[in-house]
């Protein structure tokens, strides 16, 4: 599984936090990792200086021979964001691989 994160030019990054990041959504991930072929995070500062839900992530997974899957997540901070996406991006892989195997002995 190839991950791939790209911020926006609003968001403070390093190697340890793109690691930590990638991480995270690998063991979120990690039950459908031989499956998937990419997975691409992109972290974006919406609101800038404003308050409210600040950071927003967009977050595709591609499992081989499906179509791609996109899932976003707002929130205060990105470590939060990105836990709420990979969330919602297992569950729409629970909901798609799992419809795909459920139909195959019919």
């Amino acid at each position: 599984m190839y991950v791939q994160i790209r911020t926006d030019n609003q968001i403070v990054t390093d190697a340890t936090a793109n690691e930590r990041l990638e991480q995270r959504l690998r063991t979120k991930l990690k039950r459908y990792a031989s499956r998937l072929g990419h997975v691409e995070l992109h972290v974006a500062d919406v609101n800038g200086v404003k308050r409210g839900p600040d950071k927003r992530v967009s977050l595709e997974v591609r499992a081989n021979g499906h179509a791609p899957i996109t899932v976003h997540a707002d929130a205060q901070k990105v470590d939060v964001a990105v836990t709420a996406a990979a969330d919602k991006a297992l569950r729409a892989l629970d909901h798609a691989l799992g419809r795909q195997k459920s139909t195959k002995g019919h």
